[in-house]
């Protein structure tokens, strides 16, 4: 009886331990930005049943959603729901299924389904960071490192190797990972030696609960890997020429007269210009390099003033052909270290002149740059800016009002500029009164016509708001105001309408009209995220209503012009491709060509005061240009085929560049003669 009942507590510990073991104890993530948290990641598993809650607030803003997936005896998903709302509050309601031979899936994005003899691994649209691992685990699996999924496309994994994150007792080996084909551009992602996701390192960090003081390790961890990464890429992508460079059979597109000229050939040297000159039937000397420019058009650089600059975007920006940025906000000791790479020339990208971002301490705070508690903590990270050669402060949403008239004096006092957002409870007006050099975003300034004084713009409502715009009067009295202001003031505009127009047109299942000459070129995980909806659209007439209010938002930009404000094209975006739109909607405005050019060109090089070297091609100026096939200035689409790119006298193609981040290029490079051997 005895030894029955020892047998029975034996069978009965053995079975309880095998149900933990098919039973994965719940895993907490944090989500993190500059350091604070601002979101979570809740995992629950029992078997091979996983539900999932995630959620995060930045800026007033973030996606929320929860999952619930059944895997197969492979770890392949063969049913997955996720629910909730997306970035900006778009809903999302996705759902794949395998069963009875026959896997379907639809998504904010796309719907299908497919006969196979067991489920394929399916991509979610909207699915939380965790899932990176799930794809992560399958890739790497294959012999190849490679992995085809659906909807379509393919996933790859390279491992970068083995590192050890944290100190002492709470270090944590785990091995690291390059993750394609999911998003614009590969994800690192770091597993633990059971295979277990341990953290994405992105522009936020997700990592495991309890090693949140392991923040600045990973983020220095991310820049090492991926920097090793971009390097080996500068040196394949970045072509320097000891010798002269002759460009032939080119026509030079002149900001000052609004038009191109003659036929010519361009020569620089070590970086700058040195001869413009009609073209003609003499040869090209043997110890040049030739490029051929087969009748293209030489724009100098092209300007994005709104950038948040990250180790990719150099390259979406050369091979846009932008080789000057103005970031808005950033890490500061990130954007320190990636503006000292690019300048040695060992990373890819364009000039970065920084503003210093300073916001208010609220729940809805955005993690960049400086969260001062106090106006006297404020000032001083004013001149911590000064000291380090920042263009101009720019002040953010949860910014007590009343601190930004001693801000700007001080920023002025110091040779800065004051430019930013409208703070929460506040006006465009009252900001431009304190002293607002430029006032940042287009909804910024017009939100100032649309709200009331007790509304929060600190959330999405910055956006939705924007639908009130359709019944706009531009010529009443309070858009009037506003616009004599600014003249009284010279204060401008950084209009980012490229993004306005993503966020408030962008629809289910659609390929948006912003996107729409590059989207098919992009690798299929971004190609679906961008066919979605930022906001929710309830009916035909909600829809019809955002579409008339953006286009008062276009009138509006065709308006400042002709009151002679100042406009900065800026896209809030990283890949290029936006300020590309950017300028197409400012001709959309009422602008020709040509006038877009010139301010994205020579004006925005003068506002920077940078106009000596930059802005124009033209003998003795920096060599920052690209070529184009046929006239940008009479034909702004012309942008989108962009044959070769110039960066301080160093020659990139967009086609190598584009290959880099698995984009199907646009054009082929212009034929290149090298100098003959003495």
């Amino acid at each position: 009886m005895k030894s029955s009942r020892i047998i029975l507590a034996i069978v009965a510990f053995i079975a309880l331990g095998s149900a933990r073991a098919a039973e994965a104890p719940s895993v907490r993530y944090t989500v993190m930005a500059n350091g604070e948290t601002v979101g979570r990641l809740d995992v629950e598993r029992r078997r091979r049943e996983i539900r999932i809650d995630y959620a995060v607030n930045d800026n007033g803003r973030g996606p929320a959603v929860k999952e619930t997936l059944s895997l197969d005896e492979r770890g392949v998903p063969i049913a997955w729901t996720i629910e909730g709302h997306s970035l900006m509050g778009g809903a999302v309601d996705e759902k794949m299924s395998f069963a009875g031979g026959v896997q379907r899936w639809h998504s904010q994005a796309d719907q299908g389904e497919l006969s196979l003899p067991r489920a394929k691994l399916y991509v979610g649209n909207d699915a939380s960071p965790w899932a990176l691992g799930l794809y992560l685990r399958q890739a790497k699996s294959s012999p190849s490192g490679a992995i085809d999924v659906l909807p379509a496309g393919q996933l790859t994994a390279e491992r970068l190797g083995d590192v050890t994150v944290g100190q002492g007792a709470a270090a944590t080996p785990v091995q690291a990972w390059l993750l394609a084909g999911v998003a614009r551009t590969p994800q690192l992602v770091l597993l633990d030696q059971d295979g277990e996701l341990h953290a994405v390192l992105e522009d936020s960090i997700v990592v495991r609960a309890g090693h949140e003081g392991d923040y600045a390790d990973l983020k220095k961890l991310a820049d090492s890997l991926l920097r090793r990464q971009l390097e080996a890429i500068q040196q394949r992508v970045a072509h320097r020429h000891d010798a002269p460079v002759r460009i032939r059979r080119v026509r030079v597109f002149d900001p000052v007269a609004g038009r191109t000229g003659e036929p010519s050939s361009v020569v620089f040297f070590r970086g700058r210009i040195t001869t413009i000159e009609p073209e003609s039937d003499a040869p090209t000397p043997p110890d040049q390099v030739e490029i051929d420019g087969e009748g293209g058009t030489l724009v100098a650089g092209l300007h994005d003033m709104h950038s948040h600059s990250n180790l990719w975007s150099g390259l979406f920006y050369l091979a846009a052909g932008v080789t000057s940025v103005r970031d808005m906000g950033n890490e500061n000791d990130f954007l320190a270290g990636l503006m000292q790479g690019i300048d040695a020339g060992v990373l890819t990208g364009p000039h970065i002149i920084p503003s210093g971002f300073i916001e208010g301490r609220t729940p809805y705070s955005a993690r960049l740059g400086f969260i001062p508690d106090t106006l006297q903590e404020a000032l001083a990270d004013v001149h911590w800016y000064a000291d380090r050669g920042y263009l101009q402060i720019k002040t953010y949403n949860s910014l007590d009002p009343d601190w930004l008239a001693p801000l700007a004096a001080e920023a002025h006092a110091l040779g800065l500029r004051a430019v930013g957002h409208v703070p929460a409870f506040t006006t465009p007006d009252r900001m431009l009164e304190a002293g607002y050099d430029e006032v940042t975003h287009v909804n910024q300034l017009m939100l100032g016509w649309l709200l009331d004084p007790d509304e929060d713009t600190r959330s999405p409502l910055r956006l939705t708001a924007m639908a009130r715009a359709a019944d706009l009067d531009l010529a009443g009295p309070r858009v009037r105001h506003t616009i004599d202001l600014m003249k009284s003031k010279a204060a401008g505009l950084d209009t980012t309408i490229s993004i306005v127009e993503q966020l408030m047109l962008s629809r289910a299942g659609a390929v948006p009209e912003n996107a729409a000459a590059y989207l098919d070129h992009m690798p299929i995980g971004y190609q679906r995220y961008r066919r979605r909806s930022y906001v929710n659209i309830r009916d035909a007439a909600e829809d019809a209503r955002y579409r008339a209010a953006f286009d008062k938002v276009v009138e509006t930009i065709g308006l400042l012009h002709r009151e002679g404000i100042a406009l900065w094209p800026g896209t809030d975006d990283t890949i290029g491709f936006s300020l590309h739109r950017e300028l197409e909607l400012y001709v959309k405005a009422g602008l020709t060509p040509a006038e877009a050019l010139r301010i994205a060109t020579l004006d925005c090089d003068r506002h920077l005061g940078r106009d000596q070297l930059h802005g124009s091609i033209a003998r003795g100026k920096a060599a920052d240009f690209f070529l184009v096939p046929g006239d940008p200035s009479r034909d702004i689409t012309a942008l989108h085929r962009i044959r070769m790119v110039v960066k301080d006298g160093v020659v990139y193609f967009p086609a190598e560049l584009h290959a880099a981040l698995g984009i199907r290029p646009f054009a082929t490079p212009p034929s290149v003669r090298l100098p003959s051997a003495r």
